[in-house]
């Protein structure tokens, strides 16, 4: 065998095929396979199973609430492209669907099946009109030995609806051990469901069914008869619980009560739920600091962080990546589709790397790399450059040129108008804040570069009205 392998690697020509020679194989060994392998009846386990209820649910909702924007490639650049029809069919996918239920069904049934497909309805000239959310537990994947994927069947009650596989837009999480289907999470957390399942069915069982009463024994120590024995059970019975309380007779002596039951203190029962939750949240990567009664608020901002870095985002990327592959081309165009990136910044960091690269690059270059701002005619030098270009007055905008020598009264005046722009800022930051629209960004007249950039680098992080006038009261402080 190895010299026949040797002897194939040997004739073969060099460099990369045109084909990938083990599609063919792959798809006949998975010809007969009719629809993902779940373990577990998932619909039924988030139904139950309150964990599992809560993860996927704040997973779907907090997915769902992020907006997805389409940019156009220019080089190594991205231009936003404003209202592009893709992003309005998310908005309005179908008539009996909203933006956001579509958002989170798809990311639902990926935490929960593994998989979620998207049915795209088109007009005569190809382009989708219509979204529709497939059930993914009535999608069979039809494999094809030169395609990988020929197309899909929908069943209901027994009728196979065949889709083309340009119609369908699948999304899956990683599968070790299968070539088309997704891995739900639920399979990993199978045993900790089922364990907690079954805690819950106990204690509702020890509450509600035999009504708290533990399992035990009556002992009648002394002998009697037959007709006395079960009259001492239906009595027993009669005024102790009836059928509801778990009691077997002994036939002795005298009449004794012994426990042979757990408690829920023996078995650890609180205990063993946390225990059975926290691995469940951890699997969908849900940090208990989110959920527990006993986080500080502290931690709960660091689980909330960990919780949008660690899981949302790079759920919402699998999603974009697979929208900018197959759903973008039909409109042309070089085309990606981004969320929203969603990750906290660690403002004392973002301020030091803006205060390092300050010296380095020019305004315009700091403008469009930090601020998204558009580039001004004043800021094409590096702010640390020795000798700088002067702009013309026609240039500037700004008052009298930067070279020009200066009477007291002139810089008396231009000291007035650059404390006139400073509060006309504030203004217009602080209205900007009340009506919570991040809007046009102030045009800088009078003020100095190096003035202009420390208060848009303050504003950045500036969340609250205290925060926006330290800004501007330490801007002030700064000019003496």
């Amino acid at each position: 065998m190895f010299n026949w392998l040797s002897k194939f690697f040997s004739v073969r020509p060099k460099g990369l095929r045109v084909q990938a020679p083990h599609i063919e194989a792959v798809a006949t060994h998975n010809r007969y396979q009719l629809g993902p392998p779940i373990d577990l009846n998932s619909a039924r386990v988030y139904e139950q199973s309150p964990w599992v209820y809560i993860a996927i649910n704040r997973i779907a909702e907090a997915g769902a609430l992020v907006p997805l924007r389409v940019f156009r490639l220019e080089g190594e650049r991205r231009i936003g492209v404003n209202n592009h029809p893709l992003e309005q069919l998310l908005g309005n996918p179908n008539p009996l669907t909203s933006g956001f239920d579509l958002l989170e069904q798809t990311i639902g049934s990926l935490e929960l099946q593994g998989n979620a497909y998207w049915f795209l309805a088109g007009d005569a000239s190809g382009v989708p009109r219509e979204i529709w959310v497939l059930r993914p537990d009535r999608v069979t994947i039809v494999p094809d030995a030169t395609r990988v994927v020929a197309g899909y069947l929908y069943e209901v009650d027994g009728q196979y609806i065949p889709l083309d596989a340009i119609e369908v837009l699948h999304f899956r999480r990683w599968h070790p051990s299968n070539d088309f289907y997704g891995l739900s999470p639920i399979a990993a957390a199978r045993c900790a469901v089922l364990s907690d399942r079954h805690m819950a069915d106990w204690n509702r069982n020890t509450f509600g069914q035999y009504n708290g009463v533990p399992a035990g024994i009556v002992s009648i120590k002394d002998f009697i008869s037959d007709t006395d024995f079960e009259r001492v059970k239906r009595d027993w019975r009669k005024h102790y619980g009836g059928g509801a309380r778990r009691t077997a007779f002994l036939r002795g002596g005298n009449i004794e009560w012994q426990h042979i039951g757990l408690s829920h203190t023996d078995l650890d029962f609180l205990q063993g739920r946390v225990a059975q939750r926290d691995e469940i949240l951890n699997i969908f990567g849900i940090p208990v600091g989110l959920i527990s009664e006993n986080a500080t608020e502290a931690n709960a901002k660091v689980a909330e962080r960990q919780f949008i870095e660690r899981a949302l985002y790079p759920k919402l990327v699998r999603l974009a990546q697979k929208i900018s592959a197959e759903l973008l081309p039909f409109y042309g165009g070089n085309l990606v589709a981004e969320f929203d990136d969603i990750r906290p910044t660690d403002a004392e960091a973002r301020l030091a790397e803006i205060r390092t690269a300050y010296p380095l690059l020019s305004i315009n270059e700091l403008r469009e790399r930090y601020f998204q701002l558009p580039p001004v005619a004043w800021g094409d030098v590096a702010v640390g450059d020795p000798n700088p270009r002067i702009p013309t007055h026609n240039e500037t905008g700004r008052g009298e040129p930067s070279g020009r020598p200066v009477s007291a009264t002139t810089e008396e005046a231009h000291k007035s108008a650059v404390e006139n722009e400073l509060a006309q800022w504030e203004r217009f930051a602080l209205n900007r804040l009340d009506r919570e629209e991040r809007g046009r960004p102030f045009e800088v007249r009078e003020l100095p570069d190096e003035l202009a950039f420390e208060v848009s680098a303050g504003l950045l992080f500036a969340g609250d009205r205290e925060s926006v006038k330290s800004v501007f009261s330490g801007v002030r402080a700064g000019m003496g």
